[in-house]
């Protein structure tokens, strides 16, 4: 067996490679559309479409829509959690488990919802609420005939 000489041709494609594995997540632009089809997700975050499917069965906020061909359909929202995934996997160097369990403990955070500032009241000003809201219901019930 002869090793065969590098050309340039081989020497771009092992530098493309090199540069698309080092491009990290926050350089992706995704276009305004609604629906990605996997092969452009793939494209878009520099991923094979085997490694969508895989994360697919591994993370549950990945579930892509398919449509009446069968064809995986991302949503906007879809692409953004690929490119979280990538980045936890790639770049913060999280197991598939360690990812998956920081991404639900993200969710829990983002779910808890903050009070509304309500003013507070002191007990005769409720008092005074309580009594206001009993007259405005007294006008607004019918009046019982006198005998």
């Amino acid at each position: 067996m002869r090793a065969l000489p590098a050309t340039s041709e081989t020497l771009m494609s092992s530098r493309n490679k090199a540069a698309s594995k080092s491009a990290k997540t926050t350089d992706v632009v995704i276009p305004d559309k609604l629906y990605f089809r996997i092969g452009e997700v793939a494209q878009l975050c520099r991923l094979p479409a085997y490694v969508l499917r895989f994360w697919e069965t591994e993370f549950p906020q990945l579930k892509p829509v398919k449509g009446s061909t069968g064809q995986r359909m991302y949503r906007h929202k879809d692409v953004e959690s690929v490119l979280r995934i990538k980045k936890l996997l790639y770049e913060e160097g999280f197991t598939i488990a360690g990812a998956r369990q920081h991404l639900r403990s993200e969710n829990k955070v983002d779910k808890k919802q903050t009070p509304l500032p309500f003013p507070e009241r002191t007990a005769p000003d409720l008092k005074q609420i309580r009594q206001g809201l009993r007259e405005i219901l007294a006008l607004l019930s019918p009046r019982q005939k006198r005998a």
